[in-house]
């Protein structure tokens, strides 16, 4: 099937190209309109409902009403001279917010938004008083809007309330501040919007350069990624219509790692076929290029499936996790995988065909003698001549980093708003007068289990506990729904609801204040910000301890059926997993350590152990298919492993730094966790690359021989016999599955 796609593909180029063009930006254009109708900012959402903040959520929408797309957002209003407010001005903050609740903000349309798919989110947003400093400099008024967080188009109508309410305060010589959910990500985009369009020109300006250097050729430089460019946005189409079709719901960091994921292993894909592209033509200079295409890409094509295949397989893994934002990511990132294998097998063998030898122009690297050895000589040499050494070096090297795990802490903040933002300001300016819980307060609804009408004075129990735990500062009166069937009791901490100490509190003294004092009779649920990233951070344990095992089980089944051999796959595993643990430990090193933060994020063991153990599996497979390939044609087995390293060092070290390059990316994000998934992940890679595949693996196999493909050890040494080195090769050996 493989070679009916890649045969078809190189014999109607411009049919396949078409089709990918038309569909390609279809689908691409579709997703970017609808994707903001499939995700989730909230990630209570994304628990079981078992855990405690789940049941508690489910209680605010069903009794109280509250939406699941509401944005909340803390006005501050003072007198612009600095002096506490005075009756007139409480009077007219009242006046005002009464009439922001009266009027219908409409939501501008910009060139972002489609009419008729994009969401319109104009409406009529609900303020209200919330409290007044105790020194009377300010008043805070709690704004509730409607809508995706992350949508522009939700953020362009948040400017208009914005600017709105800022011009009726400004009216009556008061200025004001915004701060808390919407305030707090429109701030922080407009603070990154110009890095984010910088990282992304210098990260495509690099996987320019890089081919460039590599290849010395326009085409090959530039076809990669403007094909790797509409895959991608057809892949994360197709994962927004299947969000639509089976209503499942995408965490808004989902898009941005798939286009993240796909640019790495695209262009990674297209340079293994490039490599062995130029080789063949290279080998074969009488023949027509478009037969040269069909065969390379019949015999990449192979080897690229199996290493996508191992991507899919690995994340498939994730379909086990409890917490919601694992296992969206999970299908999402392996369907995306799936359209990327298809235009590897399709669109790029296409291309191929169609540009054949003027891929490589200006250059005459096709004229080149393909015998120079070169640092991917000199390396492959290194390695044969004293493989213990290498071996030691590296395993050393990466134990080394690894020892920056011990200690490690998971962190599990939402990275919080840059400090130079207005937002940020107007937060200090409210924690100095109040305290940190009172824009984002933890809330314990009660319900009655059978349904009886509860009162104040049943509650005053749990109301005095409440207010008696060390951290709460205080505790606002029950708040009863409309058939008074259930209550809410705000509790204002007084440490910021989104750090370490406040989940701390509501996981331990909070919740068991809640269970000793709630009244029998009567049932109690925790919920808010801190008490959502407590049960998250049980989740996340849970799930850790479930999927680590299963992926690296599948894993190793994949390689143990790909490379038909039981010693490789132990080797190879054993490889990646000490890579695994030292990309942790330098992490942890880096950030927590040496950097002061707080922890690693949460999801960073998970993501990093996927995406470094998938992704680097695939230059695993590479090398290990070259060896295994070298090695059968007989002689030395060392001799053959400095074969190997020579000839696929150029395609690991250049996909890898691409890869590398690409969630480097992230490295240089505002947000703290994207920053250490980007470092993590771009580290990992280069380790996998640099120091696993072209170092660590080569030189197990220098020192086991052919016993690295035990037990079918026997077999292969008959043929070797049979097949010398120097001898042609028979038509069999040249339909073997080789990447570069």
């Amino acid at each position: 099937m493989i070679r009916s796609l890649t045969g078809y593909s190189t014999r109607r180029p411009w049919r396949v190209i078409v089709v990918w063009a038309v569909l390609g930006v279809f689908v691409a254009i579709m997703g970017q309109a609808l994707v903001f109708r499939v995700t989730d900012t909230d990630s209570a959402g994304f628990l079981p409902p078992e855990y405690d903040a789940a049941a508690a959520l489910r209680i605010a929408r069903e009794e109280f009403g509250a939406e699941p797309d509401a944005d909340a957002v803390t006005v501050l209003v003072a007198r612009r001279d600095g002096k506490p407010l005075e009756d007139a001005d409480e009077r007219r903050v009242r006046d005002v917010a009464r009439e922001l609740s009266a009027t219908r903000v409409e939501m501008p349309w910009t060139d972002e938004q489609v009419r008729g798919l994009s969401e319109d989110y104009s409406q009529v947003p609900r303020v209200a008083p919330v409290a007044t400093a105790p020194d009377g400099s300010f008043a805070l008024l709690g704004a509730r809007l409607r809508g995706n967080s992350t949508d522009p188009g939700m953020q362009s109508l948040y400017r208009v309330f914005h600017d709105r309410a800022e011009r009726e305060f400004g009216e009556a010589g008061l200025r004001t501040g915004f701060t808390g959910g919407l305030a707090d990500v429109v701030d922080r985009a407009e603070a990154e919007e110009t890095t984010q369009t910088v990282v992304g020109l210098v990260m495509v300006g690099l996987i320019v350069l890089i081919n460039v250097l590599v290849f010395r050729s326009v085409l090959a430089a530039f076809v990669p990624l403007f094909a790797v460019s509409v895959v991608g946005g057809a892949a994360a189409g197709t994962v927004v219509g299947a969000a639509l079709l089976t209503g499942f719901r995408l965490d808004p960091g989902t898009p941005s790692m798939i286009g993240t994921v796909l640019i790495g292993i695209g262009v990674d894909y297209f340079l293994f076929l490039l490599f062995r592209f130029r080789e063949e033509l290279r080998r074969r200079p009488d023949e027509h290029h478009r037969l040269v295409a069909a065969d390379v890409a019949g015999r990449v094509g192979t080897a690229v499936t199996s290493a996508a295949l191992t991507i899919v397989a690995a994340f498939a893994t994730l379909g086990v996790a409890t917490f919601g934002q694992f296992r969206v990511l999970g299908p999402s990132v392996a369907v995306s995988v799936l359209v990327m294998l298809v235009a590897s097998l399709t669109l790029m063998p296409a291309l191929l065909a169609v540009a054949g030898r003027k891929m490589f122009w200006p250059s005459r690297i096709l004229s080149e003698k393909a015998g120079r050895a070169g640092a991917a000589g000199r390396t492959g040499e290194t390695v044969a001549r004293r493989p213990l050494l290498v071996a030691v070096a590296s395993v050393a090297l990466l134990g080394a980093l690894a020892a920056g795990a011990a200690g490690v802490r998971m962190d599990f903040g939402t990275g919080g708003t840059p400090r130079d933002t207005p937002a940020a300001a107007t937060a200090r300016e409210i924690a100095s007068a109040l305290p940190p819980g009172v824009s984002d307060p933890t809330t314990v609804y009660v319900t009655a289990d059978d349904g009886r009408v509860l009162d104040p004075a049943g509650l005053g129990a749990l109301h005095r506990a409440l207010s008696a735990v060390a951290g709460v500062g205080e505790v606002a009166a029950p708040v009863f729904d409309a058939d008074r069937t259930a209550a809410r009791l705000d509790a204002y901490l007084t440490v910021d609801a989104q750090s370490q100490r406040a989940r701390d509190l509501v996981a331990g003294p909070v919740r068991e204040a809640v269970r000793e004092a709630t009244p029998a009779g009567l049932t109690a649920h925790v919920g808010g910000t801190a008490a959502v990233f407590a049960d998250v951070a049980t989740a996340v344990d849970r799930d850790l301890r479930t999927v680590f095992p299963v992926a690296a089980a599948l894993i190793a089944l994949i390689l143990v059926v790909l490379l038909r051999s039981l010693a490789a796959p132990v080797v190879l595993m054993l490889a990646i997993g000490l890579c695994f643990a030292a990309t942790f430990g330098a992490s942890a090193l880096v950030f927590q350590h040496i950097g002061g933060q707080a922890g690693v994020t949460f999801v960073l063991p998970l993501v990093l152990f996927l995406f470094v153990v998938a992704l680097g599996t695939d230059y695993n497979i590479l090398i290990s298919d070259r060896l295994r390939e070298e090695m059968s044609h007989g002689g030395p087995a060392r001799a053959a492993v400095a074969r190997a390293v020579r000839h696929t060092a150029p395609a690991i070290a250049t996909a890898g730094v691409v890869l590398a390059a690409s969630f480097g990316s992230l490295a240089v994000n505002a947000d703290p966790s994207t920053r250490q998934l980007g470092f993590a992940t771009a580290l990992g890679i280069l380790l996998s690359a640099f120091v696993v595949s072209l170092l660590l693996v080569p030189a197990a196999a220098a020192l086991l021989g052919r016993g690295m493909w035990w037990p079918v050890r026997g077999a292969r040494g008959r043929r070797d016999a049979a097949t010398p080195r120097s001898a042609p090769e028979p038509r069999g050996r040249q339909e073997e599955t080789t990447l570069v």
